[in-house]
């Protein structure tokens, strides 16, 4: 409404830069509110990180005022109708490259803020959190139209029908939802048991500090002071540890796996549980001699030697080889060196001098499922950020993973709402795949979450604990784990047409 207001009616000479002005200063304020939490990372020094908060709020305030202004340009041209056509279109389509380029940032994409709200968003199983935020624009942009009708025409009959039409258009997807949400009758094709451990091992000092074999104890004494009594009835199926919580210092080279003393010792613990496996997150590497054909964020450590390192989610079973998985999303600036090969000649450290990293992490290319040899269950090592990524998920379950394992670090932005926004937004992948989700947090909340959503079970923040839960299996695929961001495909072609028309049209008032 402001940007329609300076538009049509403000004296202001550069009123593109008006429109820059106001666009920037409220998506500022709105990246404050939702992201401040990042002020809660710390430097080495201890102290609390300004540019871990500054840079990202500040970017993705410019990356969302360069949007709007170019709606504002598109629609100077076409007008104001074909304008809000084309802002809708643009608008899911940077919410689209914003979750697949390496600088993403996904956190305050529209469809995320209901999650809090699940029983009106069940058909988030059919369009996913793309289709939300198609909801909120579309509603959002027929209310705008309605009130310029209203200000031109000044017609109650006019105003009464449009109204009509936004209460409807609100009110019908929510009512469906709750008759999804009340009415939830999928049949599970088994159950299995986990226990998700929560070590609250401080990730700035203490995981560096301590002895890697006594992080390691510590963590299986924690699988065993939680585990069922022998002679009970319940065993456990999975145990699930946190992100990176093996080794603590350093990482485990991958071709000595088998040989690891830190693995072994976890063997060791399994083969006094029956039928029971282990994922956890660990920091892991690979060599590569220079031979040129080593990956692309290998780094040299000595003349013919480079090493890539991973982020890494590892199942661990008696007598069989560790499998393992490679993050597939890395957390930018922290993780990964955006465009390193363009960036890095320019920025030299400077990224590093920032609190991030002058390296990247490896990753794998594909979603693996992890599958117990004992029983049905196919758990998906879903690691940390990767799980704000709601088609990326869509791939484990295509892969044939029957419910999701979350293993996360929370622990670094302290007791702010970053680790219960990213709580919040797991909860959404439950409904979009429609399977229960086993979360294992360092020091943020674990939790079971149900197909619905729901959080059926949870730990306290900064608690030293485990969670046991039994989980329900489910197969089969939603809408949306078949067809992804369907919504958000259809608004970038949307988006292309309507420059192409805009381009021909133009060339067309030339010629005459």
């Amino acid at each position: 409404m402001a940007e329609h207001q300076i538009s049509k009616f403000s004296s202001i000479k550069k009123k593109g830069w008006a429109v820059f002005g106001i666009a920037y200063l409220c998506f500022l304020v709105w990246n404050i509110v939702t992201t401040g939490w990042l002020y809660g990372s710390k430097n080495p020094d201890g102290s609390h990180s300004l540019m871990a908060v500054l840079f990202p709020v500040l970017a993705n305030s410019l990356l969302y005022t360069l949007v709007f202004i170019c709606y504002h340009h598109y629609k100077k041209i076409q007008g104001t109708y074909w304008g809000l056509a084309f802002f809708v279109a643009i608008w899911m389509a940077f919410e689209k490259f914003h979750l697949s380029w390496e600088l993403t940032w996904p956190w305050l994409n529209l469809g995320n803020a209901f999650s809090e709200y699940l029983k009106l968003i069940q058909w988030y199983d059919t369009f996913g959190a793309t289709g939300g935020s198609l909801w909120i624009l579309l509603i959002n942009i027929f209310i705008f139209y309605t009130l310029r009708i209203w200000e031109v025409e000044r017609k109650r009959k006019t105003l009464i029908k449009n109204s009509i039409i936004v209460c409807l258009s609100i009110g019908i997807p929510m009512l469906i939802s709750l008759v999804k949400y009340h009415q939830f009758d999928k049949k599970p094709i088994g159950q299995t048991n986990v226990l998700l451990l929560q070590p609250d091992l401080d990730p700035y000092n203490e995981k560096y500090s301590k002895d890697s074999i006594q992080i390691t104890n510590e963590l299986l004494q924690l699988a065993e002071e939680h585990s069922p009594k022998s002679g009970s009835n319940t065993k456990v199926d999975f145990y699930i540890g946190p992100e990176t919580s093996v080794p603590g210092r350093g990482s485990i080279p991958e071709t000595g796996f088998e040989q690891s003393l830190l693995l072994n010792t976890i063997k060791n613990f399994l083969s006094t549980k029956p039928k029971a496996v282990f994922v956890t997150g660990i920091s892991s590497h690979r060599f590569f001699i220079d031979n040129n054909d080593f990956p692309q964020n290998a780094y040299r450590i000595s003349e013919n030697v480079w090493v890539e390192s991973y982020n890494s989610a590892v199942q661990i079973i008696p007598n069989q080889k560790v499998e393992v998985y490679h993050k597939g999303k890395l957390v930018p600036g922290v993780e990964i060196f955006p465009y390193m090969n363009v960036l890095k000649p320019l920025l030299g450290d400077a990224m590093l001098n920032l609190g991030g990293t002058v390296a990247s992490l490896g990753i794998d290319e594909e979603r693996k499922a992890f599958r117990n040899p004992y029983n049905k269950a196919v758990l998906a090592p879903i690691i940390c950020y990767e799980s704000i990524y709601g088609e990326f998920t869509t791939e484990y379950v295509k892969n044939g993973a029957n419910f999701l394992a979350i293993m996360t670090n929370d622990s670094w932005w302290g007791v702010t709402q970053g680790h219960q926004q990213l709580l919040s937004y797991a909860r959404l992948r439950a409904i979009e795949t429609r399977r229960e989700i086993a979360r294992s947090a360092n020091s943020g909340i674990s939790a079971h979450i149900n197909a619905k959503g729901d959080i059926v079970e949870s730990t306290l923040y900064g608690d030293e604990t485990a969670l046991f839960a039994t989980l329900n299996l489910y197969d089969g695929e939603t809408f949306y784990t078949r067809t992804g961001d369907l919504w958000s495909r259809i608004s970038i072609f949307a988006l292309g047409f309507l420059l192409c028309y805009t381009l021909i049209k133009n060339i067309q008032g030339r010629k005459k």
